[in-house]
């Protein structure tokens, strides 16, 4: 998956990389079943920094939109009544200094979300502007409204469907693995094939 969005970055010679959230599986301290059998936290964000290493070398500048998974962390120390200073920056605990981890971007006019509230289409509409949003594995589609002067791009997700962190969704459906460019207001989605 990283080298076909480097291949889609050279392609498209994108200039701005917002990844969708969800950088995380955090699979150890998960709200769902997590396996006893299976890797410790420690262990889990050695790995993921390892992986991360080469996104970061691919792309050293971007920005992160903050994820369900990825926010995991401070909300289990929030439900315990922790101080959310206690906690390190994601860019630092995963090594990857220059990249920004925001809630939401506006970029050329575009809202970038990850999107746990629901659909790209429904806060597209909501918004009343175009919309490229993550969240949802299984859905990966762009669609236009006002006559074509926005879209909503839901871009599917980069998930490894066998992996040890996606065990607990298993016996869903499989996700959309794909990625979306934005050139000059005009969605593109790419499916991984």
């Amino acid at each position: 998956y990283l080298e076909f969005c480097k291949q889609q970055q050279e392609r498209f010679n994108c200039g701005t990389i917002i990844f969708a959230g969800d950088l995380l599986d955090n699979h150890a301290q998960s709200f769902h079943h997590s396996d006893a059998d299976g890797m410790s936290a420690k262990d889990e964000l050695i790995l993921a920094n390892k992986i991360l290493k080469d996104w970061y070398k691919a792309f050293p500048q971007a920005k992160v939109l903050l994820g369900n998974h990825d926010r995991i962390i401070a909300r289990k120390l929030m439900s315990v009544g922790i101080s959310q200073r206690w906690l390190k920056p994601l860019e630092e605990v995963l090594e990857v200094p220059n990249w920004k981890f925001v809630e939401q971007v506006i970029h050329n006019g575009v809202l970038y979300v990850h999107g746990e509230g629901g659909t790209a289409l429904k806060k597209a509409q909501s918004e009343m502007m175009s919309v490229c949003q993550g969240h949802l594995h299984t859905e990966g589609y762009v669609q236009f409204l006002n006559g074509g002067n926005n879209f909503a791009m839901q871009v599917g997700c980069g998930i490894d469907f066998e992996s040890y962190a996606f065990a607990y969704a298993q016996r869903g459906k499989k996700p959309v693995i794909a990625c979306g460019v934005i050139l000059d207001q005009s969605p593109i989605l790419i499916p991984f094939i």
